[in-house]
């Protein structure tokens, strides 16, 4: 049973969604919060698998909810941002803090259910494609990158899979650029979020534009 938790200031946004996921099999509602503030009370007593935080709350946001959530030793729980605008600086700060990706408000209900059991498998809910239009939206403001080579610890390969990985290419679409199975390039994609100490594609994409290997389009 995957166990979900659900932050957001709308009463009637909580009720719905709630109604939706508890009617699933596979997936239970264990609490509620309005405020980031409340659920990180919450959430320190109350395991959750996946968390739909909203971006924009009063007291406390979701950006900075989930920035202290993951931020807990031997934190578990992932996060999915609810925002109203899929071009919002408060997303692309969620996405940094940690989040798996990030959901809109009038979204379909499959795309919801889906989001939950993708994230809970341990992926990210958004294409790399979208991450990078939020990120062509912010680049200007993103720090320009200092210090040694920041890809010494991949092979030249991974160097490879990386640099495709961040231009938002399937692992498919890598595997036929680079001749070579679906499998190994998996393998390769899960090498390079270990070396480099990423949590998904999502951060991945968002360490590229950062470090200057990729720029807005």
């Amino acid at each position: 049973m995957i166990k979900v938790f659900i932050v957001d200031d709308q009463d009637l946004v909580r009720i719905g969604m709630k109604m939706v996921i508890d009617a699933q099999p596979d997936l239970e509602v264990v609490g509620e919060a309005a405020d980031g503030g409340q659920a990180l009370e919450q959430l320190a007593v109350t395991a959750a698998d996946v968390v739909l935080m909203d971006v924009r709350m009063p007291r406390m946001d979701g950006v900075e909810a989930t920035r202290r959530l993951l931020a807990r030793p031997g934190a578990t729980s992932r996060v999915i941002m609810l925002t109203t605008f899929d071009l919002d600086e408060y997303a692309f700060a969620a996405l940094k803090a940690g989040a798996s990706g990030f959901l809109l408000k009038d979204g379909t209900t499959d795309e919801l259910l889906a989001a939950l059991r993708t994230v809970h498998r341990g992926d990210a809910v958004i294409a790399p494609s979208t991450t990078r239009r939020l990120l062509d939206h912010v680049a200007p403001d993103l720090p320009a990158a200092h210090g040694p080579d920041p890809l010494a610890p991949l092979t030249e390969r991974e160097r490879e899979v990386l640099l495709h990985l961040a231009q938002g290419r399937s692992n498919a679409e890598i595997a036929a650029e680079l001749y070579l199975s679906e499998g190994t390039v998996k393998t390769h994609v899960g090498r390079v979020l270990t070396k480099l100490g990423l949590r998904d594609r999502v951060q991945a994409v968002i360490w590229a534009y950062e470090h200057r290997l990729i720029r807005p389009s």
